[in-house]
């Protein structure tokens, strides 16, 4: 069982038969507005009948697990387990950002995201924030401002990257991993909020953390 916030879809009569007119027995759904983080929690019902360990890795978990759906039907569903994940905007500065340059060997190249890393078994995602952040962009964060969470692919895997904006970074040491190829850039934040929308940064969470991170000041 897991539980969602208590927001719910809802139609008007008109929209109904509206609806009913143009798409047949499909209901036209409207949001009442964004989720509250503080909002009340309500089961939804479902239930996870069976589940085989298909492969097991350094990092991945893949699951073949047999689901029964709210709508009561029985499905097969893959599942990658992931131990989730912080991504850190750096503020070197109050208007510019570090930036890692980094070789992804499933994107073909080198992509431009914001610094992040894979939580330890039981690690707290702030202490994660504050060692990926040090170890890749050699910068110790002072403050960390906690921006928000999200779901990388809910199709398919259980991954959640916490999202943090770090500031009062003072020069530290890089420790980079084995495979971890990269550089580190200096960009003007605003220049780094057009870079996503001008789509020469790429990568879901960075572009998540910089236009939170965007938001964020503006408040």
């Amino acid at each position: 069982m897991i539980d969602v916030r208590r927001q719910h879809y809802h139609t008007t009569a008109a929209e109904d038969r509206g609806a009913a007119a143009a798409r047949g027995s499909r209901r036209v759904l409207r949001w009442p507005g964004p989720l509250r983080p503080d909002a009340p929690e309500v089961p939804v019902e479902h239930e996870r009948l069976a589940t085989q360990r298909v492969y097991s890795g350094k990092l991945l978990r893949i699951d073949r697990d047999r689901v029964r759906l709210p709508n009561g039907r029985e499905t097969d569903l893959e599942m990658v387990r992931h131990p989730g994940a912080s991504a850190v905007v750096p503020f070197v500065t109050p208007d510019e950002v570090l930036l890692i340059r980094q070789f992804r060997y499933a994107a073909g190249g080198f992509i431009l995201e914001v610094p992040a890393g894979t939580l330890h078994d039981g690690e707290d995602p702030e202490v994660c924030a504050r060692r990926e952040v040090e170890e890749e962009s050699g910068h110790r964060p002072g403050r960390l401002a906690r921006l928000g969470s999200m779901l990388t692919t809910p199709g398919f895997t259980d991954e959640v990257i916490h999202l943090w904006a770090a500031h009062d970074l003072t020069p530290s040491a890089q420790a980079l991993d084995d495979d971890e190829v990269l550089s580190v850039i200096r960009v003007p934040f605003d220049e780094a909020v057009r870079m996503v929308m001008r789509g020469e940064i790429r990568d879901g969470k960075s572009i998540c953390a910089l236009l939170m991170a965007a938001e964020a000041r503006r408040r």
